[in-house]
């Protein structure tokens, strides 16, 4: 079984824990990642949200890089249209230059956030991403060039192992624009969880790739995932999620985890909105019924390589979970 397997943690403050607790938690899941053969290990973005303590993935990423040894760790991911990119491709060079070859950079397209810290966020610098995306993968490896304003411009220090790009997405246009720049595209199904657009994004990606940049499509699935020894437990730590999509009259749309969330962005948004609530996709069950799941869904997306995240609050639970899915495709091979 060639598939690669990484883990995406969003550091969530479950109820009675502390910020600090989630963070110490999310660095034992990197180590356990490791140990147990895990690909990478990514961490995420949000801001203004007391669920979420990861509100700063590349200060994170270099704590976790001196927690291990081996393993990728990156960000799933930055919000890039918040920021400089001069400045994102400074602080990803120097962990790169800490920790040669281990270094992904995830970029994302979502806000992280309701708008109001986007607006604090964006106060200096607003701008398009797939532009920034352009300043970012330039000034990860070298100087800016002529055509830029400012030309010469290094993000030192210019590590020998750049880190990786990644574009992470819910939609088509996402995976458009990671087609024509020539990146590995990451669909995140937990959040946007209707596979028709899923196989859409994974197909207009594949068709459109642009391999004059050198490299070939990197398709890869971001799923949120429960192992349990029994069904009967799996659907309980599953719980009743939902996946709530709130679309604002100006045409923009985001997914959030509830109607409460959906009616505060569309209140902050200062717009007319509406939602559709679905439940969540998750894929649950034995080490079993994961693995069987998991390659239906490797078929159906035509991928060879999944990322995946879980909201079980029980932390031995979710260790538990992540050490069944290992596994159940280390089975296969024996």
């Amino acid at each position: 079984m060639t598939l690669k397997f990484g883990i995406l943690d969003q550091s969530i403050v479950f109820p009675g824990q502390t910020p600090a607790e989630a963070l110490g938690n999310t660095v034992k899941l990197a180590q356990l990642a490791e140990s147990l053969g895990y690909e990478r290990f990514w961490v995420s973005e949000h801001h203004d949200n007391d669920e979420y303590a990861g509100s700063s993935p590349e200060v994170l990423i270099g704590y976790l890089l001196a927690h291990t040894t081996n393993i990728r760790i990156g960000s799933g991911g930055v919000m890039l249209q918040h920021y400089s990119p001069y400045k994102v491709a400074e602080n990803f060079n120097v962990l790169a230059s800490l920790a040669p070859g281990r270094v992904d950079l995830g970029i994302g397209r979502a806000p992280g956030g309701l708008p109001r810290s986007t607006k604090a966020l964006q106060l200096a610098d607003p701008g398009k991403l797939d532009e920034k995306l352009d300043e970012v993968a330039a000034f990860l490896h070298g100087p800016a060039d002529n055509e830029h304003s400012l030309a010469g411009l290094k993000a030192a220090p210019l590590p020998q192992h750049p880190a990786d790009i990644y574009l992470l997405g819910t939609s088509v246009a996402s995976a458009e624009l990671a087609a024509e720049r020539g990146l590995p595209y990451v669909f995140a199904l937990f959040i946007n969880n209707d596979p028709d657009t899923a196989k859409q994004a994974f197909d207009l990606y594949r068709s459109r790739f642009n391999y004059e940049r050198g490299t070939e499509p990197k398709p890869i699935l971001a799923l949120s995932v429960i192992a349990a020894d029994t069904e009967n437990e799996a659907v309980e730590l599953a719980g009743e999620l939902k996946s709530v999509r709130v679309t604002l009259t100006s045409g923009k749309s985001v997914n959030v985890g509830s109607v409460e969330k959906a009616e505060e962005f569309g209140r902050q948004a200062g717009e007319a909105f509406t939602y559709e609530v679905r439940d969540a996709d998750i894929t649950k069950g034995t080490k079993e019924t994961a693995r069987k799941r998991i390659l239906e869904l490797k078929e159906r997306y035509g991928v060879e390589e999944f990322i995946f995240t879980t909201v079980v609050s029980d932390f031995d639970k979710r260790v538990r979970s992540f050490t069944l899915i290992k596994e159940a495709f280390e089975e296969l091979t024996v």
